[in-house]
């Protein structure tokens, strides 16, 4: 299949346009569409049990792309890019809880917080063996 000619007229509408186009422009516009991409394959509307229609390796590709892409233009547009970090920050989070690979989502009845620690005794986090302490 040919693809079709542009005119002239055509050619010099995309050529004004792309000189007018810096790097962050593109780099933003990639960043906002991997997060929607990646939040499309994420299927957050489906119900649990019914992951069929999820790809969350896709998803994840596209957690790590979009991290990059802000690692590149943060610097430059932090004062813009609050919504960006936070439906990030939220993409990556339901990722890790439709992946089984973190906690789960708060359920509505709340379990009684943990006894707290008598002084010199591990915390619970240090109990659970989780927490990297220097030494030990």
């Amino acid at each position: 299949m040919s693809r079709p000619e542009l005119t002239e007229e055509q050619r010099r509408a995309i050529e004004e346009q792309m000189a007018k186009l810096t790097p962050d422009d593109i780099m933003l516009d990639a960043l906002v569409s991997l997060i929607n991409l990646g939040a499309q394959r994420a299927r957050p509307d489906l119900p649990p049990g019914e992951a069929e229609g999820r790809d969350l390796e896709q998803a994840r590709q596209a957690i790590d792309g979009a991290r990059a892409l802000l690692g590149q233009v943060e610097a430059r547009h932090e004062a813009e890019l609050g919504q960006v970090r936070e439906a990030l920050s939220q993409l990556q989070m339901l990722n890790v809880q439709l992946s089984g690979s973190g906690p789960p989502p708060p359920a509505g009845d709340e379990e009684t917080p943990p006894e707290p620690a008598q002084p010199g005794e591990p915390g619970p986090a240090q109990r659970s063996g989780r927490l990297w302490v220097p030494g030990q």
